[in-house]
């Protein structure tokens, strides 16, 4: 596995769970928004690589203080050894939480066949007719709504998640969006982060408003 990132304690990533969080290299996604760029190229600084020996040796260390391992990143259906990484948290007796864009619906139903998964959270990027400009690609939609049918009907715990770009998405684009969720799914908005935007423009139209905004006095 490229693996760029460990985090080997969260309270926060996996619901209801203490859990350790694994980041993998490349995303095929340029959302302007992505405040994780070091981890959208596929090919890995050597010098931040993590080791997946090493990270298997902690959590074999804390396997039995852990409730789960949070795989994200990053899009982590895009690595090859996915399947066998999720086979070697399992046999920890660990779940699995996987993070995905929805992109590469034949890998998601891959791993809930094979009961690699036990919570699946997607991004929910835009409306469909708007999501080529919120990913920064030309990207195949039908393939995010293959995935979210198949999290929907997979019996899996799962949960759809947004981020509010305000400068890119408008009010009648959150009503639609909203409209997209499947009925009985969880549905949460997330922190848009400006400061760390991968377009500069957003960065710069943020440093611009809080430059405007009024200072307490002394």
């Amino acid at each position: 596995m490229n693996l760029a990132g460990f985090v080997p304690l969260s309270l926060c990533d996996y619901p209801g769970r203490v859990a350790a969080v694994v980041f993998t290299q490349g995303c095929n996604f340029r959302c302007p928004w992505c405040h994780n760029g070091h981890l959208l190229p596929m090919a890995s600084d050597p010098a931040t690589r993590v080791d997946e020996a090493r990270v298997m040796a902690v959590l074999s260390e804390r396997c039995t203080r852990l409730g789960g391992v949070v795989v994200t990143g990053g899009e982590p259906t895009l690595q090859a050894d996915l399947p066998r990484f999720l086979k070697r948290l399992k046999t920890l007796g660990l779940d699995v939480k996987l993070d995905t864009n929805g992109s590469h619906p034949d890998v998601l139903r891959r791993l809930l066949q094979e009961r690699l998964v036990d919570y699946v959270a997607m991004d929910m990027k835009a409306p469909w007719d708007k999501y080529a400009t919120l990913t920064g690609v030309a990207c195949d939609v039908a393939a995010m709504q293959a995935s979210l049918r198949l999290i929907v009907t997979s019996g899996v715990s799962h949960a759809f998640r947004t981020t509010r770009v305000d400068p890119l998405l408008s009010a009648q684009d959150y009503a639609r969006l909203a409209d997209q969720v499947p009925e009985g799914s969880l549905h949460t908005w997330q922190l848009f982060r400006p400061a760390y935007s991968q377009d500069p423009a957003l960065r710069a139209a943020a440093a611009l408003a809080g430059a405007s905004q009024p200072h307490a006095p002394a």
